[in-house]
């Protein structure tokens, strides 16, 4: 130990009269320890007043092929510049070191926190840690960080709040960051106009229009002043709510402030109205964009959008002619809304012309793109030039989604070239992507309108011979539609094969047999159909019995079967009295509603496919919120190609407007 404590004085001597070259002999250097460091660093802290030779000698060390900086000595390093306000220094050394080593570990931190008591230091280096974290996207380790800061009862910087804020906003983590926020206004942060502006934008991800305002209220009770940002955040959620009115008046309350208005406020202000099909309106406010504040790309992109979507494909075709001429040339967006209304017309020729016209200008084709004429070319029938373009895509780097698959799964389902619709079936779980019920339905009806029921009923056995499990939902889809299909047979031979693999039926299973034995005259099928999910235990639940209604809404004949089956149903206690609607109510609007802007029986079952796939996928019940939706479309017409048309315009549109559709109810 004696020796250990004179060889640490040895080398400071050395570092302070600036014999470096001393401490490049081996038999000095080899004794350099993580512990010996760490010591010396602490040593010279205490005899000098400035850390730049403790940070020489950290440099220097670098160099030795036979060391390397351990945690605690870095930890060490760090403080030393912190407290120094050397922060450039430190800071760039906090990047090298948070990448390579666990310090979001709480074990890790909580150790290195226990070897430095300087809570300044302390809370500057955790802040800066957040910061690295939040901008690297890595949000789980800026979470335990900034956990780890409160354990310690350290106050983060508002810049790594907000920072912090941000990225969760960016990943849609609204409740995880909203939960951030109140957890630093209890540690002592006090918040400026940065992390009130990531909050208000938080709202405008989660669609929360009455937090946003108190949000606003709150920064003028505290002194803090809305500027540009936050008055635009709060326009785009408005516009989003289709709250046009407080969207004007925030605009009239900018410009009695003095705030100038710039073009992410008239792009909010024109989105809003073009989102709503109002464009007369959107039309007016872009003529009003005026002085120093000229339309972008944004701007007019938004509009052809609108236009395109109100079926006015020639004033969308001369704003497009327009922005050339100021220099403002499209983008994959503005060219992905041309095109999918061009295919939504046939106009597939035109179509191409646009996909030549974006290789010519170097503008890449995104998923959107192909998608939307893959699509189209599906739904024509025209399989070989579908084909052709998701090879396109694969030589252009583009990585082929789940709606790829199922727009060439419906397509070649669609021409009954069923070889190929399973290897594109295959190649999909392949990819990691699960088939939902539609894409299994439109192998069956595919099979069916060949008079192959054997083939639909083999699907999962070529799925055990491809060494791929079965799971309950593939022969749940099978049955279902034979149901659906009246294929009475068929659908028990497929609920005997599941049962005679060891698969049991669930009840949606027991459910779908139980409705079309009732609805083809077999009453004694039905009731020992039930009668087995008494003995097995299995509940019907609102969401399960209001989805399978939804299912059969589209025929009248089985709402008497229905009624019969809901009397079955309670005599046997396997589905609450409250659980039941009342039929007429609920069927007849369904058909009514669907039939409003859906043209054929294949587009409304699609739709109810879809939003069947949702509900049985969360534990919400999203059902009752359905006719809200359909009314929603229905107001726009022109979309009703887009509902079953583009698989991904379909998913995110239902995303889209289920979200919005449950926060107003």
């Amino acid at each position: 130990m004696r020796n250990e404590t004179a060889f640490i004085h040895c080398v400071c001597a050395n570092i302070v009269k600036g014999n470096w070259i001393n401490l490049l002999k081996p038999q000095i250097n080899n004794l350099f320890t993580t512990s010996i460091v760490n010591q010396i660093l602490l040593h010279l802290s205490s005899i000098t007043t400035n850390p730049s030779l403790s940070w020489t000698f950290f440099k220097c060390l670098q160099s030795l092929p036979h060391y390397h900086h351990s945690l605690l000595p870095t930890w060490t390093m760090l403080h030393l510049l912190t407290r120094h306000k050397h922060f450039n220094a430190a800071r760039q050394l906090l990047d090298q070191m948070a990448l390579r080593e666990f310090l979001s570990s709480p074990s890790v931190l909580s150790s290195l926190l226990s070897s430095h008591t300087d809570r300044s230091s302390n809370a500057q280096i955790l802040s800066w840690l957040v910061i690295l974290y939040s901008r690297s996207k890595m949000i789980r380790d800026a979470l335990q960080v900034f956990e780890q800061m409160k354990v310690n009862s350290l106050v983060p910087h508002p810049h790594a709040c907000s920072a912090l804020l941000n990225a969760l906003a960016k990943a849609r983590l609204t409740a995880s960051a909203w939960r951030v926020f109140d957890e630093m206004l209890r540690v002592g942060v006090v918040p400026n106009a940065h992390i009130f502006n990531v909050m208000i934008h938080v709202c405008y991800k989660s669609g929360e229009v009455r937090k946003a305002e108190e949000l606003v209220n709150e920064m003028r009770r505290k002194g803090v002043s809305p500027d540009l940002f936050s008055f635009n955040s709060l326009i785009a959620l408005y516009c989003k709510k289709s709250m046009h009115y407080e969207a004007l008046a925030v605009q009239e309350r900018m410009e009695r402030e003095g705030i100038h208005l710039d073009i992410v406020t008239y792009n909010c202000l024109i989105h809003g109205y073009c989102r709503e099909g109002r464009m007369q309106e959107a039309r007016r406010l872009f003529k009003d964009i005026k002085g120093a504040v000229l339309p972008n790309q944004v701007t007019y992109t938004t509009l052809i959008d609108g236009y395109c979507r109100v079926n006015d494909l020639n004033e969308a075709l001369k704003l497009r002619e327009e922005m050339e001429l100021k220099g403002l040339y499209p983008g994959v967006v503005t060219y992905n809304s041309l095109i999918r209304k061009l295919c939504k017309e046939g106009k597939m020729k035109a179509a191409n012309d646009l996909l030549n016209e974006m290789d010519e200008r170097k503008v890449e084709p995104d998923n959107i793109t192909c998608n939307t004429l893959i699509n189209a070319y599906c739904k024509m029938g025209n399989m070989s030039f579908a084909w052709k373009l998701r090879n396109k895509m694969l030589e252009s780097g583009l990585v082929l989604d789940q709606f790829t698959y199922k727009a060439l799964i419906h397509g070649f389902c669609k021409v009954q070239e069923m070889d190929e619709a399973k290897q594109v079936l295959f190649e999909m779980l392949d990819a990691g992507f699960s088939p939902n019920y539609s894409t299994f339905s439109w192998l069956v009806d595919g099979y069916c309108n060949q008079r192959n029921e054997a083939a639909a009923l083999g699907i999962p056995d070529d799925f055990i011979r491809k060494g791929l499990c079965i799971e309950k939902s593939v022969y749940r889809a099978i049955i279902r539609r034979f149901c659906k299909r009246g294929l009475v047979d068929w659908a028990q031979k497929a609920f005997m094969s599941m049962q005679g693999k060891g698969i049991s039926g669930d009840s949606i299973v027991y459910l779908s047999l139980a409705f079309v034995y009732l609805n083809t005259g077999k009453p004694i099928a039905a009731s020992e159909m039930l009668d087995d999910m008494v003995k097995k235990q299995l509940k019907i639940t609102a969401r399960i019995y209001n989805c399978l209604n939804a299912s059969y809404a589209d025929s009248y004949g089985i709402l008497r079967a229905r009624v019969n089956l809901n009397e079955e149903l309670l005599g046997r206690n396997v589905v609450f009295e409250s659980s039941l609607p009342d039929y007429k109510k609920e069927i007849l609007p369904w058909r009514f509603l669907l039939k409003m802007y859906i043209d054929s029986k294949e587009e409304e079952f699609e739709v109810i496919c879809k939003l069947e796939d949702m509900c049985l996928a969360t534990d919400k019940d999203f059902w009752p919120l359905f006719s809200n939706i359909i009314y929603y479309w229905a107001k726009k017409k022109d979309e009703r190609d887009e509902l079953v048309g583009s698989f991904s315009t379909m998913q995110r549109k239902i995303n889209f407007v289920m979200m919005d559709v449950e926060l107003d109810s």
